[in-house]
Order: C-alpha cells, then structure tokens, then sequence
C-alpha cells in the first residue's frame, strides 16, 4: 500500500518520491531525510503555544489561591527567566546600544520556543550569525556567550516539546552550522567553540531524549495495564457468568426431567383415558425431552472440560446450617436470625441466596479473620432479603488478611442481576463490611 501511495505522489508532494531505493540503508535514510522535512521545515510556523501546567504534583498540588494560579505559568516563567539570563549576559561588556541590541536578538529565539518550537531553533541560528558579527568585544566564535546560553535553552526547550528524532536533527544541524562557520569563517578566530557546544547540547538532548523514552514506556505500561485489567474484569465476569450458568443448568435440568417422566406416567394413573389426553401429555414429555436436550448441549460449551456434574442436588437455604457449622470450625463467630414465614422458594433463587451468603462469608474468612459475623434472612411478601454484615478484624495490625482473586462481589452482582433483585456491598462505619441483597419473588396463588 505505501508503493501504490508513492507512486501516485506527485514530486511536489514528496521530492523523494522519485527515487525508490531498494537498499534498507538508503531506504532508512531517505525515511529520516522525510522526518527532518516534516519536523523542521513543513512545521516549522505550526502555531503551538505551551498549554499552561496543570497542578496535580505534589507541590503544586497543595498551593491555593494566587500561588496555585502563578503555579500553572511556572514553564513559561521558567523560559522567560533563561531568556533573561542570556539577555543579561549580552549587557557584560558594556557597549551601550549594541549589547542591548544583542541582548533582543538571544531573547527572541528563547520566547519563540513557547509559540513556535521548530522556528525558534532556525530564529537561534540566523541570532547565531548576527550576535557574531556583532560583538566584536567577544573572543568566543561562533557562539558568542549569550548565544551559547541561548542556543542551548532553544535546543533544550525544543527538544522538550518535541520528539527525540528532532533532537537528534537539531545536533547535527547545530555540528553542522558549528563546522560551516568553523572552517569557512573562523578566520582570526582563535578561540572557537564549536567543540563545547556539541559536547553540552550533546549531554543536554541526551538527557531530554531518555526522559521522553522512559515517559513514553510508562505511558505505554499504563495503556496495557489499563487493557489488561480490563480484559481481566471481563474475564472474571465471564467466569462467574460461566459458573452461574452450570449451575442453572443442574437446577432446570432436574425440573425438566421431572416433568417428562411425570408427563409420560400420567396416563397410566387414569383408568381408560381418551385419546386426545394420551397424545397431549405424550406431546409434553416430547417437548420436555427436546429441551432438555437442547439445553444440555447450550451448556455444553460453557462447561470445561474438566468439569463433572455434582451427585448431589444444588444447595438451597435448607443447607445453610451446614455452612453456617463449617465456617465457624474455621474460627468465625456467626450467628443467624430468620424473619418473616418461612417458605419454599423457586430453586434459583434459594441456590443464588445460598451461594451469595457462602461468598460473603468466605470474604470474612479470608479480609478479616477472626471478626464476628451475622447473617439476616427475611421471608417478605415480595421476595427474599438478605443482609451478611461483619466486624472488623479484632487485631489487624498482628493478622495479615488473605488476598483474594476479586471474583465474589462480580458473582454476586451477576446472580442479583440475574434475577433482576438488588444488591449494595460496602464497608461500614465501624470498618467492617455488609452486604445487602433483596431477591425478588413473584407471588403464586394461594402463596404466602
């Protein structure tokens, strides 16, 4: 795609365009040749004013008022102050008009740097020149003193506001201006300094170069970070999701297959039944069967493969005693309390109000052992409400709680969503934790 988009350009667009090399080497070249073009030339009037600094360090961070406000200009006070001390550098010897003069021409690169980066590097060459036919009271060539000081500042500004390969450009462009005005207008000049403003504006680029590789490195382990973690909530929710679903299956699998052997036992229950009743009770268990089977091949694909179907019925709120012995065998202290008329729910929501009591409670265990913990089940007219609330760790200082793998509150949410209840999770004042969970249940006739 890039041959066809090159043979289509038009030598105006691309003065390399023409020629098509076939090495790397030269191709590498003529790819850099197009980058300095784009950085120093094509942009070199692009308007790009430096955006006031936002007051999020940790200095900045706790100024008010009017310091906080001087705060956001302290980049652009920074420049101005290095423009400052090489305007005043230019004052030292004293030539009245001309120092001042000269002071304006150092001055004018450096603010540019603030508007116009890329022109601000070609403005501190064209000062170069005219600062050095200028000041004759200087010994240093081709940089005088104040442009030394400035040039450095618009290389090092320029090369902070872009990226490493104009800084490595603006090098060579300064090595090669430095050799130009060396060999062809050194003469009488013995005291030259091209090989120190190489060595300086060197070490100087460098550093700005490694600062923006590392702040590009970390920007880019944010960015997978933030993917990462994404991918790992999502795969979290598809776990539980997954987890959910098998053990739905189990539950409507046991219902289905009820209702297909009861559908085909029925007519053996009735003496002499018609023929329009065998034939509807025959097109049920039917039905019952072909869902059954579609079912079982659905979940199918959630399940893994090393996953067997339990022997025993999912649990319900009638095992929850069972739980309740086991997790205070393992050190906590919790107590249950039942409101409101006990009855018998749908399985769904008996197995899903099981597993999310079992979730909070393997919580306690593993974010603070050894705290107290009660578990509040309240029978209503419209559904099923719990409440699991715990205490906080009674030594949290000697006891390290256990890291968990962050999946028991997303399973919860997924199995209240599920069954379109509500459910809030979240620390109390007294620093421990509860959770709150309502299930809704649609009332039958003649139910309670």
């Amino acid at each position: 795609m890039t041959e066809t988009t090159q043979t289509h350009m038009t030598p105006q667009d691309d003065p390399y365009g023409a020629y098509q090399p076939k090495s790397p080497e030269v191709r590498a070249a003529m790819d850099a040749l197009r980058g300095m073009r784009k950085d120093l030339i094509d942009d070199a009037l692009v308007y790009r004013p430096l955006p006031p600094r936002e007051p999020t360090g940790r200095i900045t961070g706790r100024l008010k008022g009017r310091k906080r406000e001087y705060a956001t200009w302290s980049r652009h006070i920074l420049v101005a102050a290095a423009g400052m001390v090489a305007l005043l550098s230019a004052t030292l010897p004293g030539n009245g008009s001309t120092d001042l003069l000269i002071g304006l021409f150092v001055l004018a690169p450096v603010l540019m740097t603030l508007v116009r980066p890329a022109a601000a590097f070609w403005l501190s060459l064209v000062s170069t020149t005219f600062v050095a036919a200028m000041g004759s009271a200087y010994g240093n060539w081709p940089w005088l003193p104040p442009s030394f000081i400035s040039h450095l500042v618009v290389l090092t500004v320029v090369a902070i506001r872009t990226r490493p390969r104009t800084a490595a450009w603006m090098w060579l462009l300064t090595a090669a201006y430095g050799f130009v005005a060396e060999t062809a207008f050194g003469w009488g000049h013995y005291d030259t300094n091209v090989a120190p403003m190489l060595v300086f504006s060197a070490i100087v680029l460098l550093v700005v170069t490694v600062r923006h590789i590392r702040r590009e490195a970390e920007q880019e382990v944010t960015a997978q970070q933030t993917v990462t973690e994404h991918e790992r909530s999502r795969r979290t929710l598809l776990e539980e999701r997954t987890t959910i679903a098998r053990e739905l299956h189990d539950v409507v699998a046991h219902h289905m297959s009820v209702v297909a052997i009861q559908a085909e036992a029925a007519p053996y229950r009735v003496e002499n039944p018609p023929e329009e009743l065998e034939k509807a009770f025959a097109t049920i268990r039917e039905n019952a069967v072909a869902a059954l089977t579609e079912l079982r091949r659905v979940l199918g694909v959630v399940r893994a493969e090393d996953y067997e179907a339990p022997d025993a019925p999912q649990p319900t709120l009638a095992d929850l005693d069972a739980l309740l012995a086991n997790v205070r065998e393992a050190g906590v202290d919790v107590t249950k309390t039942v409101t409101g008329a006990v009855r018998e729910l749908p399985q769904g929501v008996e197995l899903s109000a099981y597993r999310m009591v079992q979730e909070a409670l393997s919580n306690t265990l593993r974010h603070a052992p050894g705290a107290s913990a009660r578990v509040e089940i309240g029978y209503v007219l419209g559904g099923l409400g719990l409440r699991i609330v715990n205490d906080p760790p009674p030594n949290p200082a000697l006891i390290k709680p256990s890291p968990g793998a962050g999946h028991g509150i997303t399973g919860m949410r997924e199995r209240v969503t599920m069954l379109d209840g509500e459910m809030t999770a979240e620390p109390t004042p007294a620093g421990g934790y509860e959770v709150t969970v309502f299930l809704p249940v649609a009332v039958t006739e003649g139910g309670a």
